[in-house]
This record gives C-alpha cells, structure tokens and sequence, in this order.
C-alpha cells in the first residue's frame, strides 16, 4: 500500500531532522516527501507541528529499543542496564548521531516549541522508567539516581554522535558504579 501524503510528510521530518537538524527547510522536507507545501500546510499548522508529530510517531519505536519488556524477569537493575546496552549497540551504528530528542532540545532552545514540548515527554518517560526501576531496586535516592542515569544517556548518546567516543566498555562499568552506590540489586 501506498503511504498517504501524511505518511510521507512524517517520514521526511523524521529522516532529515535526524540527518540534518531541526533547521530543515519547509521546501526540502516538501521535495523529500514529494508534496507540495500547499499539502504540508493542509495537514499541519507549522513545520514546528509536523516536527512535532513526526516526533511523536517515532516515540514507541524509540522506547521498543531501548527498554525491556514489561514482565520480562529480569531485575531492575539489569533492567536499567539493558538501557545502557540497546544504546551502546545502536551507537555502534554508522549513521548513529545521538539521541533525536536530546537534539531537537538542544538545536531548538525553544522549550514551548511543540517539537520541543514532545522530545522533553519522552525523555521524562525514560527518567521515569528510570526511577521506578531504581525505587524497586532499593535505591536510597530513587530521583537522584535518575537524574544521574538520564545524565548519563544524554552525554553517552550525546559524545558517540558527534563521534567523540566509543561507550564499548565505558558506558556499562559508569552505570554499575552508579547502581552500587546507590544500593540498587
């Protein structure tokens, strides 16, 4: 089947802000999807609002990657490491350039920005996910522990996008400390 001129728009949003950066024009991401900006302003009410949408069709599959299943057994510590792992295998990826949310918060600075708005939901869901994992954990500090784990993605995801590091054999250990000090089994 054939994707509806929404599916297309979403999709070129999705793939050039990820490539290029929020700064993509209107006509580009128009051209990419093969619409013209008449179809583009009939469907949203802004770049910003597809951003935002595009962002948003991304969030379960973001989560999916990152996060184990619900009942999957595992306890929350190595749940919380299996976080760590997914995201030092997908970093491992050629066209790997970081967490989109993290970005799109960064390049916009606009935190009222629709676009803005979802990237800081979903990454409050994982810091929730996070905490939670750390608070049936045992951790003594359930928010400061992930505070610091959040931390720690962003700047793990953040250096291996721009290339300034390998997390093979870093990001594993900087968690674990995390997790001992904070009493989390």
């Amino acid at each position: 089947m054939k994707p509806t001129t929404r599916e297309r728009l979403l999709e070129a949003a999705v793939t050039l802000t990820y490539r290029d950066g929020v700064g993509i024009g209107v006509e580009a991401l128009c051209k990419a999807a093969g619409v013209s900006k008449r179809s583009l302003y009939q469907l949203f009410e802004s770049k910003g609002e597809l951003l935002a949408a595009s962002l948003g069709e991304r969030a379960s599959a973001f989560a999916a990657g990152l996060l184990p299943a619900a009942d999957d057994g595992r306890s929350p510590r190595e749940r919380i490491l299996y976080v760590f792992d997914q995201l030092e295998e997908q970093a491992g990826a050629p066209d790997f350039q970081g967490c989109r949310y993290l970005a799109v918060q960064i390049e916009l600075k606009d935190q009222t920005h629709p676009a803005s708005r979802v990237a800081h939901e979903i990454k409050a869901n994982l810091t929730a996910f996070f905490r939670s994992e750390a608070e049936r954990g045992g951790a003594s500090n359930p928010d400061l522990l992930a505070r610091q784990l959040i931390l720690v993605f962003d700047g793990a995801s953040a250096r291996a996008g721009i290339g300034a590091d390998n997390l093979t054999g870093l990001i594993a250990p900087t968690v674990t400390t995390l997790l001992d000090a904070a009493g989390v089994h």
